[in-house]
């Protein structure tokens, strides 16, 4: 009876055995846990600028800037400076250049004629200092005034010069060069060929040297002086010639008249 119970025993320990290996093999394994990859930050803006700020407070560009405002035009380079991939490159005359302006006068302009010259001292481009040398091998170079209003660039041994066919000038200064605005003063108004034509202005001719006085001496006698004793002396030679031939008239009636008496006697 021993026998029969231990068997009994043994087999229910092997069931349970095998149902608890079983069911460890069917359950599903633990999930592993993933970690998040982060999602990387939005590239933050370009920061806005602005031109009428930088052109007040770096001047003088007071000029320029009344003139830009005056058109209109500010909000047209705001708009190729914020809103563009390319940017802009703007050459500002100082406040002197612009009193020195004689000839021509911007005053005669027509106010289309006056956009298109504040346009024409703009690139619609980014360019830094660096990049005038490469400039100056594509002249002529096309402003923001579009069609034949371009301007041709030197650069000599880092001296950047800009010729519009009717005006020359240089770069003098970099006010402002950061990605997508610069800002370069030049010595001179930048007056378009297609405005005002091909003729360049004459240089102003040297005031002439003074002529030294040269008047003459005191005693000198003058030509007045001179033809006054001719002129005097004409009449008294003619009037002993008028003398002499009228004596000789009466000297000769006489002897005619003598002459006659004797006749009539013989």
């Amino acid at each position: 009876m021993q026998f029969p119970r231990t068997c009994l025993i043994l087999c229910s320990a092997l069931l349970l055995c095998s149902s608890f290996t079983y069911g460890q093999k069917a359950s599903p394994p633990a999930p592993i846990a993933l970690t998040p990859t982060p999602t990387p930050a939005p590239a933050p803006a370009p920061e806005y600028v602005n031109l009428t700020y930088l052109l007040s407070v770096a001047g003088p560009f007071h000029t320029f800037l009344n003139y830009l405002e005056s058109t209109k035009l500010v909000d047209t380079f705001q708009n190729q400076a914020n809103n563009t991939k390319q940017g802009i490159t703007i050459f500002v005359p100082k406040d002197s250049s612009f009193k020195g302006l004689k000839k021509p006068s911007l005053s005669n302009l027509s106010n289309d004629q006056l956009k298109s010259l504040i346009l024409f001292h703009a690139l619609p481009k980014y360019y830094a200092l660096a990049d005038f040398s490469e400039l100056s091998t594509k002249s002529p170079v096309s402003t923001l005034a579009g069609g034949k209003y371009t301007l041709n660039f030197t650069d000599d041994a880092g001296t950047v010069h800009l010729d519009s066919g009717w005006s020359k000038t240089e770069v003098t200064s970099a006010v402002h060069s950061t990605d997508p605005v610069a800002i370069y003063q030049v010595n001179k108004v930048l007056l378009p060929e297609a405005i005002f034509g091909t003729d360049i202005p004459p240089m102003p001719a040297p005031a002439p040297a003074p002529t030294p006085d040269i008047s003459p001496a005191a005693d000198a006698p003058s030509a007045d002086s001179k033809g006054g004793s001719s002129s005097k002396s004409l009449p008294s030679n003619s009037s002993s010639r008028s003398i002499v031939e009228l004596s000789l008239s009466i000297w000769s009636q006489m002897v005619l008249a003598v002459f006659g008496g004797l006749v009539l006697l013989f």
